[in-house]
């Protein structure tokens, strides 16, 4: 048995007024008892004076097979097999370094990570929902997922599921990145969606869907997806949130992950920028509209777009939690959005997002206290995957 002892604590839901001493045995947590408390025979514990201890931090929405490149995501039609993986491992290592242990991949190319980097091996914790579902030369097409019609896309979600992935990802609008799409337009219908989101509830999965303007917000809250990526509501001059799609979310407690965080010190690309030209959509008008949906009560959950672009950098998350309490989040708020409520959000809530017994040993200790400082998680003093330290560069250390 193992302990990691601070005078300081968050459990993924709250403070713990005394600190902690998590008991870890096995990559599992089996006991979180107050710093204060005595250690148990035959424990050894790595003592974090100066500290918060919490759990490790969750990315809900990443592309691990994309390098933060300027072709992250276009280059990808072009590597073979080995050059993906190699770019994989080196994303997963980039998060556990700033203390993010489990992501959710929504972008997979080619079922490389469904099927070659989901394992139980040292690294983040990976939620897969293999190439994303999206029109005929739509959004991302050239990642493996392109379909189109009701029965096509009913068999596009069997496949997903006869391949083991955890979540169905559906691209329902046009993207910044795709520039053959228009990032107002809707991909699917009503219907279509509804046909996704029914299938795949039949076999299990949750569906979480791309949704960039207001109109297929709209639809996919109407079809019942169960979380929403960027849901950034654009209109042709900016955005709107109306108040009943604005209650409709919070009554379903439907999840929206407005892809937060930057890469400090870098440029919005030119897609980026195009966009900005075109909506008026500038940064500061982002974190407005996502201020609005924090107001509102949608429950906002934290994820960064990691590895599309310079900008969105593997390791960026911390970034992201920042920006929310800058949208008006409290501390807290802006924690569980990236720990248990991110877990609840991943279908991870029984493994991984709270210091508790009985899950797994996913540590984060940070100098400072993020609870009045939430800079603080810049600042990560150590990591722990599954019951593993984690090295400085992201690797994992073999000793438990």
């Amino acid at each position: 048995m193992h302990g990691y002892r601070a005078e300081r604590a968050f459990d993924g839901e709250r403070r713990l007024p005394g600190g902690a001493l998590v008991l870890v045995q096995d990559g599992t947590i089996v006991g979180v008892e107050p710093a204060a408390a005595p250690t148990p025979d035959g424990c050894t514990v790595t003592e974090l004076p100066g500290v918060t201890l919490l759990p490790g931090l969750i990315d809900t929405h990443v592309h691990l097979c994309a390098d933060g490149g300027p072709r992250a995501l276009d280059q990808l039609a072009e590597l073979d097999a080995r050059a993906v993986d190699e770019i994989v491992t080196t994303s997963l290592g980039r998060h556990l370094a700033a203390g993010v242990t489990a992501v959710r991949d929504l972008g997979d190319a080619g079922w490389a990570v469904v099927d070659r980097h989901r394992g139980t091996g040292p690294g983040p914790t990976v939620v897969a929902a293999g190439p994303p579902i999206t029109a005929v030369r739509g959004h991302c097409w050239w990642l493996g997922g392109e379909v189109a019609g009701v029965h096509p896309l009913r068999r596009a979600v069997r496949e997903r599921v006869e391949r083991g992935a955890d979540v169905v990802k559906i691209m329902a609008s046009g993207g910044v990145m795709s520039a053959a799409t228009d990032v107002l337009d809707c991909q699917f219908t009503l219907d279509e969606l509804r046909a996704v989101v029914d299938e795949a509830h039949a076999a299990g999965l949750p569906v979480t869907a791309h949704a960039h303007p207001l109109a297929a917000v709209e639809r996919c809250a109407a079809a019942g997806v169960d979380g929403i990526e960027h849901g950034s509501c654009f209109v042709e001059h900016g955005f709107a949130l109306p108040a009943d799609l604005a209650a409709r979310l919070v009554r379903t407690g439907t999840p929206v992950c407005p892809t937060l965080g930057r890469t400090p010190g870098v440029a919005p690309s030119g897609p980026i920028l195009a966009v900005i030209q075109r909506l008026g959509m500038t940064w500061d008008r982002r974190l407005a509209q996502v201020a609005e949906m924090q107001e509102a009560g949608i429950r906002l959950v934290s994820g960064t777009d990691g590895g599309i672009n310079p900008g969105k950098t593997h390791g960026v998350l911390p970034e992201a939690v920042i920006d929310l309490v800058d949208c008006g989040a409290t501390p807290e708020q802006a924690l569980v959005s990236a720990t248990s409520d991110a877990a609840r959000a991943c279908g991870l809530a029984g493994r991984t997002g709270r210091l508790a017994a009985g899950l797994d040993a996913e540590l984060l200790a940070v100098d400072g206290d993020p609870l009045t400082d939430v800079s603080a998680l810049r600042a990560v003093r150590a990591v722990v995957s599954r019951g593993r330290p984690v090295r400085p560069d992201g690797t994992v250390s073999d000793v438990r």
